[in-house]
């Protein structure tokens, strides 16, 4: 069974991608869409088992079996495609029965829906992160107004105490309610993140990544294996050099806490730079985009805490106040970026979105 060559003109219209497959289920054809979702050209495609591409093979290959021989369509939703390079995506997919000629065969229909669930958390999270920055905002007028005269009272209290010659230990008590107020207020400056608006300049970001894995080796001393897996053809950016060093070396110190936790005899920290087309940011649609990804062979991402990491006060361990993360993101979030995390143990991976000038 071949695809007409009058039929292939309508199918390559298409933007759902599209393939035809014979009874033995191996395909016979791939519109552009499908060749594109599977970064594969049809030419190797070809004659491959369709059942081989999903992540439940068996359950495929019964389900298609089925339809073939009942000559009943069915859909099956959040299936994992595999790629042709190795990644994987998520599909919604249509099989129909239909008699193309005298041989029995099915077409199947894949559309990715990852791409649409990522906008839709993207979309909760900035929701909610914008209500929690209005929220601190408040309390942090609120707060910042009484430890302001808190600390006057202290001081204006110290000197009369130093006036009337009181004794040092009572002095003390004075100094220690100043030093706390201080620590307070510079608590809630750390919440608000960088007041200023990015700086913005030409750079290379693998010269800032650069600069992250000398600090990051310096803080180890080189107990923990550091490599870079860089793509030489992603161009210059635009961005704050000072406040993007800052976002990524508080992820890869979050990356680098998580290993100290491990124990590992292994660790290993990867910072890896490509090049993403055609991807979503804030509801705009970026022709491409820079991801960066800072990954971990740690223990992975407490569950109970996954999706509120990026809020503040919000740790995975004792001795951190959960700042970290959330000043990264407000600083990505001025380059009108994105960060997003996966994380299973023994692979935690951090991908920053920042997007590329064309």
């Amino acid at each position: 069974m071949e695809l007409r060559v009058e039929d292939q003109p309508l199918l390559d219209s298409l933007n759902t991608a599209v393939l035809l497959v014979d009874d033995a289920l191996h395909i016979r054809y791939a519109n552009i869409a499908a060749e594109s979702l599977l970064k594969v050209s049809f030419l190797k495609l070809k004659e491959t088992n369709v059942c081989t591409l999903f992540g439940e093979v068996e359950l495929a290959k019964t389900a298609m079996v089925d339809s073939l021989r009942i000559n009943q369509p069915y859909t099956k939703r959040h299936e994992t495609l595999q790629l042709h390079d190795g990644e994987s995506s998520l599909i919604d997919y249509s099989v129909t029965p239909f008699q193309y000629g005298d041989a029995n065969s099915l077409i199947i229909e894949m559309q990715r829906i990852d791409r649409f669930l990522r906008i839709n958390r993207e979309e909760a999270l900035t929701s909610v992160q914008d209500s929690s920055r209005n929220l601190i905002k408040g309390l942090a007028h609120e707060i910042k107004n009484p430890l302001g005269g808190i600390r006057g009272a202290a001081q204006l209290l110290r000197q009369e105490l130093i006036d009337s010659l009181a004794g040092s230990e009572t002095q003390e008590f004075c100094n220690i309610i100043v030093t706390e107020v201080d620590r307070l207020r510079n608590l809630v400056d750390r919440l608000l993140g960088p007041s200023q608006l990015p700086a913005m300049s030409s750079l290379n970001i693998h010269e800032v990544l650069d600069h992250v894995a000398i600090l990051l080796e310096a803080e180890t001393k080189r107990e923990v294996t550091l490599d870079k897996d860089y793509d030489p053809s992603i161009p210059v950016l635009q961005g704050d050099h000072e406040q993007l060093i800052q976002a990524f070396l508080n992820v890869a110190r979050n990356a680098m806490q998580a290993l100290h936790r491990s124990e590992r005899s292994d660790p290993k920290i990867i910072l890896k730079t490509r090049i993403e087309q055609s991807f979503t940011i804030a509801g705009l649609r970026r022709r491409a985009v820079c991801r960066i990804d800072v990954i971990d062979n740690g223990i992975g991402i407490d569950q109970t805490i996954k999706e509120r990491i990026f809020f503040p006060m919000i740790s995975g361990h004792n001795e951190g106040a959960g700042l970290g993360l959330t000043i990264a993101q407000a600083a990505i979030n001025r380059h009108d970026g994105l960060i997003e995390c996966h994380s299973i143990p023994g692979d935690t991976c951090f991908s920053i979105y920042l997007p590329i000038k064309v």
